[in-house]
């Protein structure tokens, strides 16, 4: 089950929502370090202005979520061998997709996207940052290395968006 969804609106003079950004965090809170989708895309739409469709949980939540955006940015917890708490970016529409890195959900975010592809409603654009976890059993919190990571997977979703809205 997903939460609602939630958007910040910046009133500053001069500056505008972007619509055309939106950011999700995939994963479960209540499985250690799959919630850190949901830490740093909170954390982003606390300094930026786009809008925030997460929580989801299962990689299906976002049809009908992320449809039209320019561009989609899903922060999940990744396992590809990697020492815990790396930060890896996969763009899924150039087919950048690394090897060895998987999602702990039933349906992979590239199986979504090919979806929303068929139907006529994926984002013009899929960014993946993925943070290698360490811990997916039960109960809610970070494992140590993952919360050292969530200031760099904040950076760098920070970055991808302000390159957005530099080409816009």
């Amino acid at each position: 089950m997903s939460g609602p969804v939630h958007e910040r609106i910046d009133t500053e003079p001069g500056r505008r929502e972007r619509p055309g950004v939106v950011v999700a965090g995939l994963g479960n809170e209540y499985r250690r370090d799959d919630g850190a989708g949901s830490v740093v895309a909170a954390l982003i739409v606390s300094q930026t202005v786009v809008r925030d469709v997460g929580p989801v949980i299962d990689p299906l939540d976002l049809l009908g979520r992320w449809d039209g955006a320019d561009l989609a940015i899903v922060i999940d917890a990744i396992r590809s061998g990697s020492a815990p708490g790396t930060v890896r970016i996969v763009d899924l529409t150039t087919g950048s997709e690394s090897h060895g890195v998987t999602s702990t959900h039933g349906i992979s975010l590239s199986g979504v996207l090919r979806l929303a592809q068929t139907v006529g409603r994926a984002p013009a654009r899929v960014i993946i940052v993925g943070i290698e976890g360490a811990d997916f059993g039960n109960g809610p919190g970070l494992s140590p290395a993952v919360e050292l990571a969530v200031p760099e997977a904040v950076r760098k979703v920070v970055d991808l968006i302000k390159e957005v809205q530099v080409c816009a």
